[in-house]
């Protein structure tokens, strides 16, 4: 069972980079946007609970997040091949509570994968997506502050992943192919 948190800055190509390890290694994938849109649509107690918060433009408390991500981790079943984890966790808190989630099912993260990705780079295609796909969040202002979150927020994470010993830097320069070639040899090496 391969559990990966897949990290980086907005831009760096997570979710691009997802899509080609579920269809090549089968693995489940979790992205906490996601799952909070689909618990809240479909009206789930944990969804109701999760929209008091977002109505008031408030956080989701890392219990709540916690308990629905093992929700959903749970419906993969006990002998699924593993799950990527997107969008979390984004505090060392949140990395501690999900360490500790998944050892009470006796599984643990086997790697966190971070794109690492130049900032001008970033900024580049995070306009272009802006214009391709018409995000009103892919503006350079808006797109300087996600940046300044991200790097504020991550350093530490970074930090923490490299003390458990299972953090991997991959560069997330060149073609599709090219960096998910980087990824393949972490992955084929776990």
């Amino acid at each position: 069972m391969k559990n990966i948190v897949i990290f980086g800055a907005p831009g760096a190509g997570k979710g691009t980079q997802s899509d080609k390890i579920i269809e090549k290694y089968g693995l489940g994938h979790i992205s906490t946007g996601d799952v909070l849109r689909n618990e809240i649509k479909n009206g789930t107690e944990l969804g109701k609970t999760a929209k008091g918060f977002i109505d008031q433009g408030q956080l989701i408390p890392d219990e709540l997040m916690i308990d629905i991500l093992a929700s959903v981790y749970d419906g993969f079943g006990k002998e699924h091949a593993g799950v990527i984890f997107d969008g979390f966790p984004r505090t060392i808190p949140q990395a501690e509570a999900l360490k500790k989630m998944l050892a009470e099912r006796g599984h643990q993260v086997a790697a966190m994968i971070e794109l690492f990705v130049p900032e001008d780079e970033l900024m580049k295609r995070l306009l272009l997506r802006g214009q391709l796909s018409g995000r009103s969040d892919d503006n350079e202002e808006t797109i300087k502050k996600r940046l300044d979150v991200y790097h504020n927020q991550t350093s530490p994470l970074i930090e923490w992943y490299e003390k458990e010993g299972i953090h991997y830097h991959v560069e997330g320069l060149g073609t599709i192919e090219e960096i998910f070639a980087r990824i393949e040899k972490v992955i084929d090496n776990l």
